[in-house]
């Protein structure tokens, strides 16, 4: 058993045990940005992307089975996705129940909103684009600047050689194909600063989050976004500058752009690497190590470039329920057609706005079930890019992981369904019976914050992962993984109720192990990562209008 098992653990106890150090107190006023800062690199504007035809978000959240994915990137596209997944898109300013409320008015204590979530808020990923001679930048790697909407421009000259070679000879013929890539790196001290050791497990949601909205809204426009999780870290984080563990690259998306013939590509010049010689300008007067963080991602590195063969996964994969005991039948899943630009931008979090007088029905509730339980982080985590390769070239498609993600549900004030705690089976659309009669108390008792009401949600729901399934299978970077794919599913959550008008909030704060005996997973492996309350919100809730201030 490895360190990444070890810290899994710790993830799943934390509630009963402080994870070290217990002591740690977050120095607030001297936080990190919530962004990289590069002061002396020149900022390009990027459009807005609003004449873009803006499709519904249920084509990226239910997607239709062979829905076409095989678009082009545009410099429009890609910067629309950008604004809409991790730009500032507007400023939170609604009176709600989260401890931060006092200091919203204030400008240095704004909190402005993106399409994406981020845990704890603190949007600890960047994205920085390496672009080849097909796209329309002169060839360099490029910072994506979240406050500006603007790309830096970090290193000039073609570095998506390297990019490639640093993916393997053994990625999917798409990466080995194109000269444009996104680099998502993760800054380990923006969200540690706040949540220390735990701080790497919340990262690996972030990094989920942010793929899931790109998924989403790809799929939306026609467009297919795969990540790739195993590659040459050490060599990309050289060429971003970023060596050390304090920063590192969690995943590369190949894009395909449009106009760019799929085929053979240059290899890379002799020579080392070139690398950013730009440094983030860090905020914060104090940085800490903490040796945790530092130790969960040597074990993530350490098996960074050994790719596993497809369909390994399939060990970690959710196991079929049994048949027996009470079900209840759902509707069938549908969501709106609603443009997912909308969508992400009226995402967010209720916090303590939940109203019990007004039920959720049974049909929203199917819908954000379905949505959830279709997600997953794409390409190779789910063994798709293979399989697809092989039906191309017509032979036989080599094995696919299945869903890593168990949905469980408390049910509190749902139309026709009973109090309870439910299984979802979404091959039936039905929820299992697990746990009858009312849930609220023990939701409230067992989370750790205020900031929520959650006896007076609708329901809320519960993903799991057999965390430790994932590691034996695919070894400690497979963390990544099995937590990456938990905050995929909540974006999915949000995204879904967003489309419904449903309130909705994601929730680290809660006693893993309670929920553990409650549903009766002792023995299962299965581990709940997040809580996930959905509810109608209270009507005509005070906010402020700062965009016509």
């Amino acid at each position: 058993m490895g360190y990444a098992h070890e810290y899994a653990d710790a993830v799943l106890h934390r509630g009963r045990v402080p994870m070290e150090p217990a002591d740690f107190v977050p120095d607030w006023p001297d936080a990190p940005r919530k962004g990289r800062f590069y002061p002396s690199a020149e900022p390009y504007a990027l459009p807005d992307g609003d004449g873009l035809f803006d499709a519904p978000a249920a084509a990226g959240l239910l997607p239709a089975p062979g829905a076409a994915a095989d678009g082009g990137f545009t410099l429009p596209l890609l910067s629309a996705m950008l604004k809409d997944s991790y730009g500032l898109t507007g400023r939170r300013l609604g009176v709600q129940a989260n401890s931060d409320l006092p200091g919203l008015p204030l400008y240095t204590h704004a909190n402005w909103s993106r399409g994406t979530a981020g845990g704890g808020g603190l949007y600890p990923v960047a994205v920085h684009w390496a672009s080849g001679p097909s796209g329309p930048l002169t060839p360099g790697l490029h910072h994506y600047d979240v406050q500006r909407h603007a790309v830096q421009r970090l290193l000039t000259g073609d570095v998506t050689a390297r990019v490639r070679e640093a993916l393997g000879a053994d990625a999917p013929a798409r990466a080995r194909e194109t000269d444009q890539y996104l680099l998502l790196s993760v800054k380990y001290w923006q969200t540690a600063f706040k949540y220390n050791s735990f701080g790497f497990h919340v990262v690996c949601t972030d990094v989920g989050t942010l793929v899931q909205t790109w998924r989403v809204w790809a799929a939306a426009h026609g467009l297919g976004v795969a990540p790739l999780f195993w590659f040459d870290e050490p060599r990309l984080n050289r060429m971003l500058g970023t060596e050390g563990g304090d920063e590192s690259v969690f995943a590369v998306v190949p894009l395909r752009w449009e106009g760019a013939g799929r085929g053979a590509v240059r290899a890379a010049p002799a020579g080392p690497d070139p690398a950013v010689r730009h440094r983030d300008l860090e905020r914060s007067r104090t940085v800490i190590t903490f040796p945790t963080v530092r130790a969960m991602h040597a074990a993530t590195v350490a098996s960074a470039t050994e790719r596993p063969a497809p369909g390994a996964l399939a060990a970690a994969a959710v196991r079929p329920l049994p048949k027996d005991g009470p079900r209840v039948s759902l509707p069938v899943p549908a969501l709106p057609g609603v443009p997912v630009r909308r969508v992400l931008r009226s995402r967010r979090s209720s916090f303590g706005r939940f109203d019990a007088t007004r039920p959720v029905t049974a049909a929203e509730l199917s819908a954000v079930l379905a949505a959830c339980a279709a997600t997953s982080l794409g390409g190779e985590a789910d063994g798709a890019d293979r399989a697809g390769e092989a039906q191309e070239a017509g032979a036989p498609g080599e094995p696919r992981s299945g869903p890593l993600v168990r949905l469980y549900v408390f049910v509190n004030h749902v139309e026709s369904v009973e109090p309870g705690a439910y299984a979802y089976d979404p091959d039936g659309g039905e929820l299992a019976l697990v746990v009858p009669g009312e849930q609220g108390v023990f939701l409230q008792e067992n989370y750790f914050l205020a900031n929520y009401n959650l006896e007076q949600a609708g329901a809320v729901l519960v993903p799991t992962v057999r965390t430790e399934a994932v590691l034996d299978a695919v070894g400690g970077r497979g963390y990544r993984i099995a937590v990456g794919t938990a905050g995929a599913v909540a974006q999915a959550f949000y995204l879904a109720a967003s489309a419904l008008s449903v309130g909705a909030g994601v929730a680290l704060g809660f006693d893993n192990v309670s929920f553990v005996e409650r549903l009766g997973l002792t023995g299962t492996g299965e581990a709940p990562l997040l809580i996930m309350p959905l509810g109608h919100e209270r009507p005509a809730p005070a906010d402020f209008r700062h965009e016509i201030a």
